[in-house]
């Protein structure tokens, strides 16, 4: 019979060997790394792992063996990089990005955009993060809201990217991957969904009731107890409270804020929530200049991969090795690319932290796009 506590010894040994030879490699990692600052080489040469991954698993005497030492060396590769792009960073090298680190957001008298009408959830979410302190105006879309800011004809604009309870935002992620545009804060907002008509309007006259779609989306399970009621999407719940008021139907009803039936003068029709109690949509405020604040505490990318197996994999690993803390990741589909993807990617961490310029470094270097869309 055979005896495992010798051969846990012998694996025991095995690994200790294994150790000794993975350090003595990382030795010479440090003198590759040494080469390339002087040379000025990249790290990163996918050619030559290639061709190493396929000599490994030719020599290797299965084909289980061959999958496994391939996989070990992708791993292996991968920390020899990840330890080259640190030496790098310590000798000063970094992924240019143009963004300037200031004390605070100059917004003293700025032209900020929102999309809808006052009494909007992004209108609540402006003069919370601005005070009133500033010109505000709004559009009626999110696109026009994002061109005023790339042309320069206003300062920043606040638009939701993401409900608690419905999700993303996608229209503001193609948005900001097709515009010149930077996150330069955020604010999140409560949303308390309110169901409102004209004064002296009864649930039971309601048969059509306007919202945004997210608004519709986030209130389903009330309004399934209605199935008669006709839902249509407007462009902003706002919008949708203006509308009402300004038709003057009883049949009519409106999904929106509370302050919006306050300035429009609508009734609430129904008090109790329309949704959970920790319903709350995040708003991004974007800007036409490259800024972040010393304080800034969230970094959101976006980038593409190659289309080929463990490219993602690959490329979240820099943030695992870095010990960064990724809160988000989304993909798009890519306009024109059949099946191919645009991630969007949120992660803590500072663009002046070591470990931040680390993973950038390795990021930029390994992926086929790389964009910081912005620290805030």
């Amino acid at each position: 019979m055979l005896d495992l506590g010798k051969i846990r010894n012998e694996i025991d040994q095995t690994d200790e060997e294994i150790l000794r030879l993975f350090e003595r490699r990382m030795e010479l990692t440090g003198e590759v790394a040494s080469y390339k600052i002087q040379t000025g080489k990249p790290v990163f040469d996918p050619e030559r792992e290639i061709s190493k991954l396929q000599k490994l698993g030719n020599a290797a005497h299965s084909e289980f063996n061959s999958r496994g030492i391939q996989e070990i060396f992708r791993q292996v590769m991968s920390i020899s990089r990840k330890r080259q792009y640190q030496l790098l960073t310590e000798q000063g090298a970094e992924m240019p990005t143009d963004y300037q680190q200031v004390e605070k957001l100059p917004t003293s008298g700025a032209k900020v955009i929102f999309q809808g009408v006052e009494g909007a959830y992004s209108f609540e979410a402006m003069k919370t993060f601005f005070g009133p302190d500033i010109i505000s105006d709004h559009v009626e879309t999110f696109k026009e809201a994002v061109k005023l800011i790339a042309d320069r004809k206003a300062d920043y604009a606040v638009l939701p990217i993401e409900n608690s309870t419905a999700g993303i935002v996608q229209d503001i992620y193609d948005l900001m991957a097709e515009y010149p545009v930077y996150i330069v804060g955020e604010q999140v907002i409560r949303i308390d969904h309110k169901l409102m008509g004209l004064p002296g309007t009864k649930l039971s006259d309601v048969h059509k009731v306007y919202s945004h779609p997210q608004g519709l989306a986030q209130c389903r399970q009330y309004l399934e107890q209605y199935p008669s009621w006709e839902q249509e999407a407007v462009l902003n719940t706002a919008i949708a409270a203006q509308k009402v008021a300004r038709e003057k139907d009883k049949g009519q009803a409106a999904i929106a804020s509370r302050f919006a039936a306050e300035h429009f003068q609508l009734q609430i029709l129904e008090e109790k929530p329309l949704t959970g109690e920790t319903n709350a949509t995040r708003f991004i405020v974007i800007s036409n200049q490259k800024r972040f604040v010393k304080s800034a505490k969230k970094i959101s990318i976006s980038f593409e991969i190659p289309h080929e197996s463990g490219s993602l994999y690959n490329t979240l690993s820099h943030f695992i090795y870095n010990d960064l803390n990724m809160t988000k990741i989304e993909s798009r589909p890519i306009p024109g690319r059949n099946w191919e993807y645009r991630f969007f990617l949120d992660f803590e961490g500072n663009l002046s932290a070591a470990a931040v310029k680390n993973a950038m470094l390795g990021l930029d270097a390994e992926t086929s796009y790389l964009r910081i869309l912005g620290n805030y």
